[in-house]
């Protein structure tokens, strides 16, 4: 009787696993670096939603406490 060696496929899934782990880690600092650069995390990172608010309500006032939209045209105090 012929006895082989026994082979363990666990360490190739074990390292595949860790490689997407890795691959996943490397691409959510990407682009957390590439939205902090692109200002998504200043002061105005918030412009967006509001605006998305403003034209779901239909150029009503919307909850922006320093943004009011009257017939399409936009009132702020921002610079």
């Amino acid at each position: 009787m012929k006895v082989s060696a026994m082979q363990d496929y666990v360490y190739p899934s074990i390292f595949f696993a860790y490689f997407m782990f890795f691959i996943f880690l490397v691409g959510a600092i990407f682009f957390f670096f590439r939205s902090f650069q692109d200002g998504y995390w200043g002061d105005h990172s918030e412009d967006a939603k509001f605006r998305m608010l403003t034209d779901e309500d239909g150029n009503k006032h919307n909850s922006h406490s320093s943004e009011v939209i009257h017939g399409g045209s936009e009132t702020t105090g921002r610079s």
